[in-house]
């Protein structure tokens, strides 16, 4: 089996403490265990421990569970309450009464409603489930790619699985998006070809379904790209090869060394870009054209898109002050740094 070395996370909180300081941030602050406990899902209470490797291990689906309470809990609607079952689930089209075993604890959810979960949450959905976009950055703050190093296109694919083209793609704001269902079967088959045996061979169904107590057959749909692994043994190929395992999957280290990898990288770039990020967003999605299209609304069109960006905000943890919403503003008012940098008003 590849070995998979465990996050050091103690040189981690270090080095961000280290990095929080020289910009002038409260390490405090910045590495408070409720912030973390935000990010990666662990409890706040246990976040010194799994440091300090003390904390206990947890069964997947117990973690799973309780990743879920804590999503619900933190990340509520614009109104302040949790979202409800039937809510999360319509979003990837499923009923509400899907995720009842995931809410009470009694099951784990199937790998397509937990991918939709976390896309509803906004959380980062590990190694077989990332979508583009995400898998890219996440490789990048893994490897410390800043924004003015060119991007090692072969050790980004060996790290999120895409093909070198598709990366390139995702990082000039065009990512392609395959289907679930394709794109685990591509990832699972990239694992299999980039991490084989000491003998150079892949290794077997057999040998992977074993680590984690099932029958190599319990594998051959997915191999064949005919179906998708359940969540037991979606976690337990992400194990296996020691890669991502995602926010509801990943076990307490994982997910902290997720946590602070990207706070770490937060900190080193904050102040290597001294441009409004907007406009960074402007130009890899368009934005002049949404906010042109969305200027011939009618008011209770605008009011509707308002509402939907306010929910979609608040479902990512985002707070949307009083007053401050879009129904607000006028529908065509654009920064004038994003007017001057695009070359004049929409």
């Amino acid at each position: 089996m590849p070995a998979a070395a465990r996050p050091d996370l103690a040189s981690t909180w270090a080095r961000v403490e280290a990095l929080a300081e020289r910009s002038g941030r409260d390490p405090a602050e910045v590495l408070s265990p409720e912030r973390l406990s935000r990010l990666c899902g662990v409890e706040p209470t246990l976040v010194p421990r799994v440091v300090a490797g003390t904390a206990p291990g947890v069964p997947l689906c117990l973690r799973v569970h309780r990743r879920f309470l804590r999503l619900r809990a933190t990340r509520r609607d614009k109104h302040g309450r949790e979202w409800s079952l039937a809510a999360i689930a319509e979003d990837f089209r499923a009923p509400g009464a899907s995720l009842g075993p995931l809410n009470a604890g009694t099951g784990l959810p199937r790998l397509g409603h937990a991918a939709g979960v976390q896309r509803f949450f906004g959380v980062y959905a590990g190694f077989l489930l990332a979508d583009s976009q995400c898998a890219v950055e996440r490789a990048l703050a893994a490897t410390g790619s800043g924004s003015g190093a060119a991007p090692d296109l072969g050790h980004l694919s060996y790290l999120t699985g895409m093909p070198p083209y598709d990366i390139r793609l995702t990082l000039d704001g065009a990512p392609p998006r395959l289907p679930l269902k394709e794109q685990v079967h591509q990832r699972f088959e990239h694992l299999r070809r980039t991490r084989p045996r000491a003998d150079g061979q892949p290794h077997s169904l057999a040998a992977i379904a074993h680590s984690f107590h099932a029958s190599g057959q319990s594998l051959t749909r997915l191999a064949r790209g005919e179906g998708l692994p359940n969540l037991a043994a979606a976690a337990g190929i992400q194990r296996f090869y020691g890669v991502d395992g995602g926010f509801l999957l990943a076990d307490d280290t994982e997910a902290l060394a997720t946590a602070l990898a990207g706070i770490g990288h937060e900190l080193e770039t904050a102040g290597r870009n001294a441009e409004n990020p907007m406009l960074a967003v402007l130009r890899a999605h368009d934005v002049r054209s949404i906010v042109t299209r969305a200027g011939r609304l009618s008011p209770a069109g605008w009011k509707s898109l308002a509402d939907h960006l306010d929910d979609l905000l608040a479902r990512e943890g985002v707070l949307v002050r009083p007053g401050a919403g879009l129904e607000r503003a006028h529908p065509m008012a654009v920064p004038d740094d994003l007017k001057a940098a695009e070359g004049g008003a929409p």
